[in-house]
């Protein structure tokens, strides 16, 4: 039998939502098949799917299907010499070209899927996968062909899912800091305040400066500094002016006083190339110095604002005199307050998935759902990644826009999983049209 291009994943979606000719259903040895639960996704080692209920004949079993391409590749993935595959009851495949077995030696029935399969489904399947490496949405050929609470269904599912991945980040973060909110706070707000470039070296600034020792010296704004900067390895210099001497002098007796050595990141731990001024790791740490000597707390702060407006005021904390006119200890340059963009990012990536976390471990739900909204209250995203979509006649009008399709690129279409999107599904519940 020839063998249509196809990965697995089609054949695992036929089987779970049952869409084949199921008439006079048999095994390749001649059973009756019925089919009473098809089981559900296994997402970790062994069978593709768990807790199947099936008839064979005139017995029910209760097991796990298998599911392949060819039968034969059951040897080639060395199922027969692995135990996890003997509760297998039933080998779901395009073409039988090989018997099976259970390490016992005992033979597992199979299913052959390969004259069942409805031709318009095929073809739907093969116009999604078979679009180019570069086309960023697989599905725009076929858009048309979808309804729009499908889409907006799908939108609204990608949305909840981003949210929720940053909300189980949040969550761990929860449990490294001892389930302590406000260092968790601290923690994803130093982060943040990376803007990606320098995610990394500020997380790592966090786990070497500890929040007792900024909440001990948060009033004093030189002495916060000199912990800061002094943590972020930025003191190491020869200093070029007064107040870099100040803050090298500062830094050094805090250093002793609180066992601080060889806990300091390096200059080079950090990126300045292809970086306008106000983006320069210093500006975002002078940035977060004014937050944390304004602002008594972080994580109330957070949880408790109102709305958009009121995280605009938390977050635009008054910069130091010396901070307003030196992007680096010793270096003039003019530095705003964190501004609105940055802000909103802020509260995309921090507040939000902040909330969510805390509302799911206090068993508040309804608090995820008002979380969310504030996605609503913030301006969208426009980039090279949401074009596309904007382009096919997607709505960005807000940051929940935006979200739901970076969500929707980074999940289902760049990886080409058109199969686990409700847009593609849609697309293979339907005859095929022309591309």
């Amino acid at each position: 039998m020839a063998i249509p291009a196809m990965k697995e994943d089609f054949l695992h979606y036929v089987w779970q939502h049952q869409y084949y000719d199921k008439t006079d259903l048999r095994t390749e040895d001649g059973q009756p098949v019925t089919v009473l639960r098809p089981g559900h996704r296994n997402p970790d080692a062994g069978p593709d799917f768990l807790n199947a209920r099936l008839r064979l004949g005139e017995v029910e079993w209760n097991g796990a299907v298998e599911i392949h391409i060819r039968a034969s590749d059951w040897h080639r993935h060395q199922h027969q010499t692995d135990g996890k595959y003997d509760q297998v009851i039933l080998h779901v495949v395009y073409a039988a070209d090989a018997p099976v077995q259970r390490t016992n030696g005992s033979d597992i029935p199979a299913l052959s899927l390969g004259t069942r399969l409805a031709p318009g489904l095929l073809t739907a399947y093969e116009q999604l996968s078979n679009q180019p490496a570069e086309a960023a949405l697989p599905c725009a050929p076929l858009l048309p062909q979808v309804p729009e609470l499908t889409r907006t269904m799908m939108l609204g599912r990608a949305l909840l899912e981003r949210v929720e991945q940053k909300a189980d980040r949040i969550a761990d973060l929860h449990q490294q800091v001892a389930e302590d909110w406000e260092a968790t706070a601290w923690h994803a707000l130093a982060g943040a305040f990376g803007f990606q470039k320098n995610a990394e070296p500020m997380s790592q600034l966090a786990r070497a400066l500890p929040l007792s020792l900024v909440r001990r010296h948060r009033h004093d704004a030189r002495q916060l500094a000199a912990l800061l900067f002094g943590q972020a390895g930025f003191l190491g210099e020869e200093p070029a002016d007064e107040y870099s001497r100040q803050l090298r002098t500062e830094y050094e007796f805090l250093r002793h006083k609180y066992n601080l050595h060889g806990t300091a990141l390096a200059t080079y731990d950090w990126n300045f190339l292809r970086m306008r001024p106000a983006n320069f790791p210093t500006v975002r740490l002078a940035q977060l110095l004014a937050l944390l000597h304004a602002r008594p707390t972080l994580f109330d702060a957070l949880l408790t604002a109102q709305n958009v407006r009121a995280l605009e005021q938390f977050f635009a904390a008054p910069l130091p005199e010396y901070w307003q006119t030196h992007t680096r200890p010793g270096k003039p340059g003019k530095v705003a307050v964190l501004g609105r963009t940055s802000i909103h990012l802020l509260i995309t990536n921090v507040v939000v998935p902040l909330r969510v976390a805390y509302a799911r471990s206090t068993g508040n739900p309804e608090q995820v759902e008002a979380a969310v909204t504030l996605l609503e209250q913030l301006p969208p995203e426009h980039n090279h990644l949401t074009a596309p979509y904007e382009a096919a006649g997607f709505l960005n009008k807000s940051a929940a826009d935006s979200q739901a399709l970076l969500a929707l690129q980074r999940g289902y279409c760049a990886p080409r999983r058109c199969l686990a999107c409700g847009i593609g599904a849609r697309l293979l519940r339907q005859p095929a049209g022309p591309l």
